[in-house]
């Protein structure tokens, strides 16, 4: 659910919807080294990023999941852009770690890493 939601959300350009599964403490790390704690700080770059996109829309996909504890959950989530063709995009994909947790009965995405992905020399 979460991934299909930052998906769609994404696709809208809509920060509040993007990070509407974020966690008020979340940890998030930017692909250029920037970190960020709490989600006013989180929601209010993403507002600016999706008022000007630079970046085709893209497709998320679940690489793997892991499961280390109970109301514990960590996952690599693959962005792909694509083109309007449909095909991949030129642009570099990203490869995002995203830590959630379960409070209240209620899953939240506590951390995020996004990290492009480079072709390996």
């Amino acid at each position: 659910m979460l991934v299909a939601e930052l998906n769609a959300a994404a696709e809208d350009q809509d920060a509040d919807r993007y990070d509407g599964m974020f966690a008020a403490d979340v940890l998030w790390g930017s692909p250029h080294g920037r970190t960020l704690a709490g989600y006013d700080a989180l929601n209010a770059v993403h507002r600016r990023l999706m008022a000007r996109p630079v970046v085709p829309a893209s497709r998320y996909e679940i690489v793997q999941t892991l499961a280390p504890a109970p109301g514990v959950a960590v996952a690599h989530v693959r962005r792909r852009p694509v083109a309007d063709d449909g095909k991949d995009h030129p642009l570099s994909a990203e490869m995002a770690m995203y830590v959630l947790i379960e409070r209240n009965d209620h899953w939240w995405l506590a951390g995020g890493q996004n990290t492009p992905i480079t072709e390996a020399s």
